[in-house]
């Protein structure tokens, strides 16, 4: 998905205002950004057996769901300029920020998970 990411970048860094962007980068990493969590639901809904899924696997499977899925929504509004979004390096930061805190949750939720009893 990062190269899916890259070639978005450019394959548009030339383009005026007003120039159709190309989505199909967007699109394939979609694509290929699904096939995991296809994977992981399927394994995680496959024995049935839930009572044995500890806490901290859910908030983990659930909180790296929501934090994975920030990512496109942050290069959706980019390119699309909506808002704070018009300003290129407003994106980019907001791309460091959802890095820097969707690790340290999930550094977090590792750690309390790794104290249980």
């Amino acid at each position: 998905m990062n190269i899916f990411g890259l070639v978005m970048e450019q394959m548009n860094q030339n383009k005026k205002k007003g120039d159709k962007i190309d989505w199909s980068p967007f699109v394939w990493g979609t694509v290929a950004g699904l096939a995991p969590w296809i994977v992981i639901l399927m394994y995680m809904f496959g024995t049935g057996n839930f009572d044995m899924v500890p806490w901290f696997v859910w908030a983990i499977v659930g909180t790296y769901f929501v934090a994975f899925n920030t990512f496109p929504v942050n290069m959706i509004l980019q390119y699309k300029k909506i808002g704070k979004w018009s300003n290129y390096l407003y994106g980019e930061r907001t791309y460091i920020v959802l890095s820097l805190v969707a690790k340290t949750i999930l550094a977090w939720l590792v750690l309390f998970g790794a104290m249980q009893p």
